[in-house]
């Protein structure tokens, strides 16, 4: 029996605020491809699942006397989005390096719809992007980003003011850690299709009447997709790898 239902009920939904936003913003739960039913009802369950851990945290707060809900909604949807979007952040990253993979191999197709996104990418983008997402699921990446909405209640306590310079530097950390990180796996395509390019110029200086570069083209693109064929599991491996590190190190 539930003696207070009241306090029940708006402790689960001070909850799901901080928890249904993130899930909103977390990569593959945010997916147009996924019905917007499905996705709350995957919130709620959450938020049922994690409101006995965090039973003494968010009820004596909720059930006090004077408790402001229109500032408890705001400040708690803000914190669930700033996690979430950490966590977007670093797989957009992703499309941003097959994007640099797809141009220096010269895999240059029109764009499609993305598999994830709302967006127009190459084939080649959408299959390195799909890979990413796929590994971080099997690792439990979100349990991750759940573990650390759990442990956020500890830093950033239920009602407290947001500091707004403290979100800022934990953002542009996280975009400055996953610039890096997909330079450093698209750095050998960039190589090899600077390297191609600049052999390809000497050799149409050499001879300036043959069309060197609609010849090379195809050369390009086949030395790329071999040399995309030997890496793509290295690739994908170390993205899932420093996710993390990256997503926990903020």
């Amino acid at each position: 029996m539930i003696s207070d239902p009241q306090g029940t009920i708006l402790a689960l939904f001070i909850a799901f605020c901080r928890i249904g936003t993130c899930v909103m913003i977390l990569p593959g739960f945010s997916s147009s491809r996924i019905p917007v039913q499905i996705r709350l009802l995957i919130a709620v369950a959450l938020s049922m699942a994690m409101l006995p851990v965090l039973w003494d945290t968010i009820y004596p707060r909720v059930s006090a006397p004077g408790a402001t809900y229109i500032g408890l909604i705001f400040t708690e949807s803000l914190v669930g989005a700033m996690y979430g979007m950490l966590a977007r952040l670093y797989t957009l990253g992703l499309q941003f390096a097959g994007t640099i993979i797809s141009m220096m191999i010269g895999y240059s197709t029109p764009g499609a719809v993305d598999i994830v996104e709302d967006t127009f990418e190459t084939g080649l983008t959408n299959m390195i992007t799909f890979s990413g997402l796929m590994l971080l699921f099997i690792l439990d990446f979100h349990h991750i980003v759940f573990r650390a909405l759990i442990d956020s209640y500890s830093v950033v306590s239920l009602g407290a003011e947001i500091q707004m310079r403290s979100n800022l530097i934990s953002i542009t950390d996280t975009l400055e850690s996953t610039t890096y990180i997909m330079l450093r796996l698209s750095s050998p395509f960039i190589l090899y299709g600077l390297m191609f390019n600049v052999s390809i110029g000497f050799i149409n200086k050499l001879a300036p009447q043959i069309p060197v570069y609609f010849i090379s083209t195809p050369y390009l693109l086949m030395g790329g997709l071999f040399m995309f064929y030997l890496s793509i599991a290295a690739l994908v491996s170390q993205f899932a790898d420093a996710f993390g590190n990256v997503f926990i190190g903020r």
